[in-house]
């Protein structure tokens, strides 16, 4: 790799799910073993990245749910479940 050429850096996620796709896939490569070590540490910061936007994904809608149910929302309970 030269100084002009930096490594390309992929495309944010263009949702949750297409992010747990991507971050399933990069587990399952590294899981095999068949990666170089350069490769298992891109694969592993891209993980990084994408654990980071799902988490905020899941925040953000936790709080959309959380003001659409204002004051409705109220723990699960066993009882509620044998009615």
């Amino acid at each position: 790799m030269t100084a002009d050429s930096a490594p390309a850096t992929p495309a944010p996620p263009q949702s949750f799910e297409q992010a747990m796709a991507e971050l399933a896939q990069l587990v399952t490569q590294m899981e095999s073993g068949a990666l170089p070590l350069e490769a298992s540490v891109a694969a592993y910061a891209r993980g990084s990245e994408l654990v980071k936007y799902c988490a905020a994904q899941l925040e953000k809608v936790e709080s959309q749910v959380k003001m659409l149910e204002g004051d409705m929302l109220k723990p699960f309970s066993d009882d509620e479940a044998t009615q």
